[in-house]
């Protein structure tokens, strides 16, 4: 993933929907994504999550009701949320957000799949 340059995207606005679960993210170039709490926090960019290279992704189960618990920017490039579930190590980057936001129906059928193959559920029990 390349970093930030002067043509990406940079939100305008970042607002946390608490009722509905979703983080709303507007962008300079008119995007506008709305993604779920867990979206965010099983495609989140740690190494807890991602692992330290391909194929070593951590999936990620029992996340339909996490919600997020607060957020902070990191420097002017990104932000660090902190889940409910004590998770706090992601830091998304705008770059990062655009593209999952951009991606998310794929990469939401993906995480679906995963969880289905794995016989793995999204509640927690």
């Amino acid at each position: 993933m390349a970093g930030l340059n002067k043509n990406s995207p940079i939100p305008t606005e970042i607002k946390l929907h608490q009722t509905s679960h979703l983080l709303e993210i507007a962008f300079n170039d008119g995007s506008v994504f709305h993604l779920s709490y867990e979206f965010l926090r099983v495609y989140s960019p740690s190494a807890e999550v991602r692992g330290h290279g391909h194929g070593q992704e951590v999936l990620q189960i029992g996340k339909q009701d996490v919600t997020i618990t607060g957020i902070e920017p990191v420097g002017n490039y990104a932000i660090k949320p902190t889940f409910s579930d004590g998770h706090d190590t992601g830091i998304y980057s705008w770059d990062y957000l655009y593209e999952i936001g951009k991606d998310q129906d794929l990469l939401w059928n993906r995480y679906l799949q995963r969880l289905a193959d794995a016989g793995a559920a999204r509640q927690s029990l």
